[in-house]
């Protein structure tokens, strides 16, 4: 089994729905901590989707406040991303938040007989 591990990280400089990570082929992802980071004088939102591999995207976190100069862990658990998965952040705001993914890559090792 080959392991890795990634910080993936976004500075939101638009409002635009923005990939922070996309888990490789023949790998699944272990996403352990999303920190949200607001460095500007007023609060802002976040939105966090998960695009399955068939393209269904999936709302993890809906208009999030992230208040004011302040980081904000949004997982209490783990997350578990696919293969081809692909997690997309969105702020309501341009130039205030940093979004950073600490996240393990696992490769299962193929068995042959």
């Amino acid at each position: 089994m080959a392991n890795s591990f990634v910080n993936a990280k976004v500075d939101l400089t638009s409002t635009d729905n923005t990939t922070l990570y996309t888990t490789p082929s023949a790998n699944v992802a272990l996403v352990k901590s999303i920190l949200v980071s607001n460095d500007s004088g007023s609060g802002c939102n976040l939105d966090v989707t998960l695009t399955d591999a068939s393209g269904n995207v999936f709302s993890l976190f809906k208009t999030k406040t992230i208040a004011t100069i302040t980081t904000t862990e949004l997982l209490t658990h783990p997350l578990v991303v696919q293969e081809s998965e692909i997690l997309k952040v969105q702020a309501s705001d341009a130039n205030e938040l940093h979004v950073i993914a600490s996240i393990l890559q696992i490769q299962p090792r193929e068995v042959t007989t």
